[in-house]
Order: C-alpha cells, then structure tokens, then sequence
C-alpha cells in the first residue's frame, strides 16, 4: 500500500516514525507492506514511487529542516497538489496545519485525492468541521474510503468504536474532554491554586500549549471536534459556526477553589444532545470519569442498548495521533482484502 502524506510537521514525522517502528509488525499479523512514496512540507517535497527511506528522511528533516534536501528524490518548491499528481499512491494522509476559517488547504487537498480514487485518511479538524456532508459524499460518489479517527482525541478510540464496537446501539448524546491542553491547564490550576495566566506560560514553555494558544483556550479545537462527533455519530448536519463556545481564559483560582471545595472540578466539556451543540466550563464530580488530569481525553457516549459507555486516552502527540492515522490505513486495508 503506497502512502502520500502532506504536511511533515509534529504528527508528519510521528507517522513516518510509527510506520518505521511497525512495518514488520504489520506485514506478519496483515500482510501489509506501507511504502511512504511521498512527504511534502514548505520546502517542497520528496518522491520516490518505489518508496522512500524513512530514517533518512526523518534525518533529512531533522538536519536541514526541509524535505525538499532528501538526497536525488527531493523537489524544491513543488505544489501539494502537484505531487498528488506526480506520485503514484493509493492512500492519502493528509496532516498539513488546521485552518478553521475555510479549511484549506485541507479540503482541496482531500477534494482532489477522492476524484483521483484515492483513499483519505487525515487528522485534519478544519476541513472536517466546515465541510463534514460535502466531503462524506465526495467520498462516496467517488467509491473510496474516508476515515478521521485521529481528528478527535488523538489516541482515544472514539469514531470507529463506536461505528463497529457500538454499531447495534444507537447514541443519543457524547459529552468529552476533548483538548487536552485546556484539561492539563485547568487539572494544574486545581491543584497548585496557581492562577491561569501562570500555568499558561509554564504550559507553553514545555510545549505543552501553542505560543498563540487561542485555538485551544478559547474553546475553539474542542467545538471542531465536538462538530465531528455529532455529524459522524449523531448524523447531524452541522459546523464550527453552529457551536456556542466559551474557552477557559476566564476561569480563576478563586472558583476553582470554591468547586473544590463542594467536591467539584471544573473542566472544559463539550457536548452533544437533543438541541444542544456547545462547548462551555462546566462542575464534574471528583471522583467521576471525567475526572482526568493531565492531557487526558475523555468521553462519555449515551446509549439505548450499552448505556453509558466511556473511553479515555491520551488527546494529542505524534505517536499517539500516528497510531490512530495507522489503525485507519489498516482498516482501509482491510476492507480492500475483503472486497478482492
């Protein structure tokens, strides 16, 4: 199975990264040889449909900062969508940066990929909170696969599990932690009293929050993926634009405090039910399973048959994300073995 994948950033590399620690492994228990064909970044990019060497492009990276110096394959201010031309691949992982205003160049880049008849896989928030139907449909006019498992909670097992493991229940609602940089902010504030501003900056200095950290803050990450959980489980029809959001830069030590001392925590929860499509702080009981510290998701899916059922795992990092890019490529795989 030959990979493209745009973007080369943090989760980039964890892919590359995971596909090198696993192939092996996936060829045994599969039958599955993944051969990376091409990596762009905005330098450019390297391709060789015969399969690039993964160390070395990682080294390449990590020594010149630009895949376009991949030794005799690399291309130097070559197009995204070119490359989806030049290369030979069967499946697209698309992992440039998230933009929430309009998607791109996400969307155009998923858009072009389908119509070639390629599968997508993409851990892309943007596109899929503005453009969920019209790329769902795209996908299936075209008769390939489209997943996003890793756009939701990193490697918290949500979307697929609760289209096969959950697939006899129907779900009436999902409330989650769903950013896990506002939930290590807030878990830290609970117990040191430091105030947000403080954490913030720590947060920040250890990479754990960005150095424009409003996407995360303000609430905004979590209402995308809040977004695709309603349409992709609840088989709603809605975007970032139909969310009411309120972020955590507000919240002080003062009412933490108070919480804590009724037996509460606050956290960052979005929720989907009934007519209700929001993002907000809200009191959690101590104790309860949305009681995680750190960078921890959590989620918890209401439904008829199961009841609840509640999953947890860790929301971001490269090899976190990669695992849940990877499981999706497997899936694709195998649904191709099946279909001959």
């Amino acid at each position: 199975m030959k990979i493209c994948i745009l973007g080369f950033g943090a989760v980039g590399k964890g892919v590359v990264k995971a596909i090198s620690m696993k192939n092996n492994r996936f060829k045994e228990k599969y039958g599955l040889d993944l051969k990376v064909v091409a990596v762009t970044d905005t330098s450019g990019a390297a391709i060789s449909n015969n399969g690039l060497d993964l160390d070395l492009l990682l080294e390449t990276k990590e020594k010149t900062g630009k895949v376009s110096n991949y030794p005799e394959y690399g291309v130097s201010g070559i197009s995204n969508v070119h490359v989806l031309d030049k290369a030979e691949y069967d499946c697209l992982v698309e992992v440039t940066p998230t933009d929430i205003c309009n998607g791109e160049p996400a969307k155009t880049h998923i858009l072009k990929a389908f119509e070639d008849k390629k599968d997508v896989v993409t851990s892309n928030k943007g596109p899929l909170a503005l453009y969920f139907k019209e790329l769902n449909e795209s996908a299936m006019n075209n008769g390939v696969q489209f997943k996003f498992e890793a756009s939701v909670g990193g490697a918290m097992p949500i979307i697929n599990f609760a289209h096969e493991t959950l697939s006899s229940c129907d779900i009436d609602s999902i409330l989650g932690i769903l950013n896990g940089t506002t939930n290590y902010i807030l878990s830290r504030m609970a117990k040191e009293g430091s105030s947000y501003e403080q954490i913030l900056k720590e947060s920040q200095e250890l990479g754990i929050a960005e150095t424009n950290p409003a996407q995360d803050v303000e609430g905004i990450d979590a209402a995308c993926k809040t977004v695709i959980l309603a349409n992709s489980l609840l088989g709603r029809d809605v975007s970032y634009k139909d969310v009411e959001v309120t972020g955590i830069s507000k919240i002080t030590p003062e009412s933490i405090s108070l919480a804590k001392n009724e037996g509460y925590l606050i956290k960052l929860i979005g929720e989907v039910s009934g007519d209700v499509l929001e993002v907000s702080p809200r009191l959690v009981r101590e104790g309860s399973p949305f009681a995680v510290d750190g960078t921890l998701n959590v989620a918890t899916l209401k439904t008829d048959l199961a009841e609840d059922v509640t999953v947890v795992g860790k929301g971001a990092g490269p090899l976190e994300t990669a695992s849940a890019i990877l499981s999706d490529i497997i899936s694709i795989y195998k649904i191709k073995q099946c279909n001959g």
